[in-house]
């Protein structure tokens, strides 16, 4: 089975859309939380997530939507929360609030979480990833979060942040993103990152539009 994998895409369609055409053949999309937030297409990019029937756990920004409540947010995100509430209807809302804060897949071994299996809100990065971090049968933990793609391999499984679609932070513009393959007759993991490209400008225009602050779009330009 193959898998497409994306955390953290905080409302950027333009990025969203150009990393489904970038995505190569996959049967399942897994998503590691925070569908919204920060740019202006919340209420497309939960459409979307349906359309690709992705297995998804509840982000922090996820959750400040749903329940109108900030999670020691800044006026960028703060900004972003109130927006995709204003803009969501009230399924998409009803959609945020049932998301788990944990989910597995492929009989279990594989374990979707947004920060941390111990903690969906603490942020774990690639160097501190450790086997502890593949709870029960899982041999993959998939976590978002921190908005650093990077992937570590120890001798129970591999622990992977797939980097954020709509937001990176880890100096690379691109969008992130990655695919996880487990081979259905040897059980090997074979598990890939992505980058590709998008028309930032385009989301740098929207937020001015939408009255957002304009740092949402000026900082993804350097990736941080």
């Amino acid at each position: 089975m193959r898998y497409g994998v994306v955390a953290d895409i905080h409302g950027n369609l333009p990025a969203f859309e150009t990393v489904i055409d970038a995505m190569p053949a996959v049967d399942r999309w897994l998503c590691a939380g925070d569908v919204v937030g920060y740019n202006p297409w919340p209420a497309d990019c939960v459409a979307r997530v349906h359309e690709l029937d992705a297995t998804t756990v509840m982000g922090n920004h996820d959750r400040a939507v749903a329940s109108d409540t900030g999670f020691r947010f800044n006026s960028m995100a703060a900004a972003g929360v109130e927006y995709a509430r204003k803009e969501l209807g009230d399924d998409a809302i009803d959609w945020l609030a049932a998301l788990p804060d944990r989910r597995t897949v492929a009989d279990g071994e594989i374990l979707i979480v947004h920060g941390h299996p111990d903690n969906p809100d603490r942020y774990t990065y690639p160097d501190e990833f450790s086997p502890e971090m593949l709870d029960g049968d899982a041999r993959v933990t998939i976590t978002g979060h921190t908005h650093v793609q990077g992937i570590r391999e120890f001798d129970e499984g591999v622990v992977l942040n797939p980097g954020s679609v709509g937001q990176p932070r880890d100096g690379d513009p691109d969008a992130g993103f990655a695919v996880v393959e487990i081979d259905d007759e040897t059980g090997d993991i074979d598990v890939e990152t992505h980058r590709v490209s998008y028309d930032i400008d385009r989301v740098v225009d929207a937020v001015g539009e939408a009255g957002l602050p304009e740092k949402i779009g000026r900082r993804l330009r350097s990736g941080r």
